[in-house]
């Protein structure tokens, strides 16, 4: 399809990226939203927790799935905005704590990554099998989106109750998105990143003193270290290097037959030029790429309750 015009009108103290990307990652904050966590078992014996919340006064057959990004959860600001906003208008919503990030370790010494949309199908074919939900859509922000392009890319046999998509700040190539993360311009994120990885994988090393070491940990210096000591072997990939390649989702985006929109800033200091799939989209009459001058990673601020991603996709889902 056509690259789509962004209607996407910046407060100006917000069109610098990093101040859009801390502001919503760490001052701000959505209230009212009461959410209930329900604990599914997964194929291989894992356990992940789905946080749901419910339309207002009525019983609905719209369901929106949202899955968050690098150490995440359902309670992330830009989740239950969501969440919240959906709600209001007649969707429930199930926020998706990934492998490990509902505040319990998960059990395997897997975890959760990029590419892993064997989580997402379990997800919603446990959703199609216990509810009755005619209409899903599913929205993921930064590696969430990664994996739900993925997902919606990598199978001719998506479910039919499952209507659009939509991808917020994500990284299609993986590989290009790691090497600007360890450009100087990202350190401070690189090294928050960094640290909640490590912190966390120290606790699993507890778990599976057998399989990891205290060496293996303290070789760790930065993100690509990290994914070639853990998440490539972890996961079943040879480095972190075919994690990337095997795992980014531009390689899938030709394949998909869901209608889906990406909204990536172009001011998203996380993302490399190839993170922008104009070809892909222009290629693909499901596909549509929005490209805002700003908005950060996952930032996307407007004055009042909801933020500009939100508004956003329940338009693009309520007219799909």
């Amino acid at each position: 399809m056509p690259i789509v015009q962004s209607d996407y009108k910046t407060p100006m103290f917000f069109r610098n990226g990093f101040v859009s990307t801390v502001y919503s990652g760490l001052i701000r904050r959505v209230n009212g939203i009461i959410q209930k966590r329900e604990r599914i078992t997964l194929p291989d014996g894992d356990f992940l927790d789905l946080d749901w919340s419910f339309a207002e006064e009525q019983t609905t057959s719209r369901l929106i799935i949202v899955l968050h990004g690098l150490e995440g959860n359902a309670q992330r600001p830009y989740m239950t905005g969501t969440a919240k906003l959906f709600n209001k208008n007649g969707f429930d919503a199930v926020c998706v704590n990934f492998r490990g990030c509902s505040g319990e370790p998960n059990l395997k010494y897997r975890s959760y990554h990029s590419g892993a949309t064997e989580d997402l199908e379990a997800i919603v074919n446990y959703i199609l099998e216990t509810q009755k939900y005619s209409e899903i859509y599913l929205k993921g922000f930064s590696l969430g989106g990664n994996m739900l392009l993925k997902y919606l890319g990598e199978r001719d046999n998506v479910p039919n109750e499952v209507k659009a998509g939509i991808a917020v700040s994500v990284p299609c190539d993986l590989h290009g998105s790691c090497k600007e993360l360890h450009t100087l311009k990202n350190k401070p994120y690189h090294d928050r990143f960094k640290a909640h990885l490590v912190s966390r994988l120290k606790t699993k090393q507890k778990q599976h003193a057998d399989i990891l070491k205290i060496e293996d940990i303290k070789s760790i210096k930065t993100l690509i270290d990290f994914d070639h000591v853990y998440t490539s072997r972890a996961h079943g990939f040879i480095d972190a290097f075919d994690y990337y390649k095997q795992s980014s989702s531009l390689q899938f985006l030709s394949n998909i037959k869901t209608k889906t929109l990406i909204i990536n800033a172009l001011n998203d200091s996380f993302l490399s030029p190839e993170c922008y799939p104009v070809k892909e989209a222009k290629n693909n009459e499901n596909l549509f790429l929005e490209m805002p001058k700003h908005g950060g990673h996952v930032g996307f601020h407007l004055f009042g309750e909801y933020y500009y991603n939100e508004k956003r996709a329940l338009q693009f889902f309520t007219n799909s």
